[in-house]
């Protein structure tokens, strides 16, 4: 089951997502270093690190537990990014396109569980 997880559409998504977290995040006010800013760009790296580390692993169930974990931290960053919004961090049309940029990721990743549980 071992694959090069760069090649995974769903990895490159989520790693342009990460990406876009850092960029946004990094002008949060300064007391947030710890709070918000830390949490967000957390949960953005966890979806692409789990990605990863599932594509590392043996088997079909690993990656599968593994893509499980990223669709979690997607979750996470999904609130974490209307949380921002609410306390005007992002503007709305920043929020919106991150916000389409998480379902996505989350909408692949789900179709890539479900495949996996049905090629099992």
């Amino acid at each position: 089951m071992l694959q090069d997880f760069k090649k995974l559409k769903v990895w490159e998504k989520g790693h342009q997502l990460t990406l876009a977290i850092y960029k946004l995040t990094a002008r949060f006010p300064r007391e947030e270093l710890y709070g918000l800013t830390s949490q967000m760009r957390r949960a953005a790296a966890s979806i692409v690190s789990n990605i990863a580390e599932g594509c590392g692993r043996g088997g079909r169930a690993d990656f599968g537990r593994f893509l499980q974990r990223a669709t979690g931290s997607a979750s996470e960053l999904e609130y974490q990014l209307l949380l921002a919004r609410d306390l005007s961090f992002l503007k709305i049309e920043e929020y919106q396109d991150l916000e389409r940029g998480v379902v996505e990721v989350k909408r692949m990743l789900s179709s890539l569980i479900q495949r996996l549980r049905s090629e099992a």
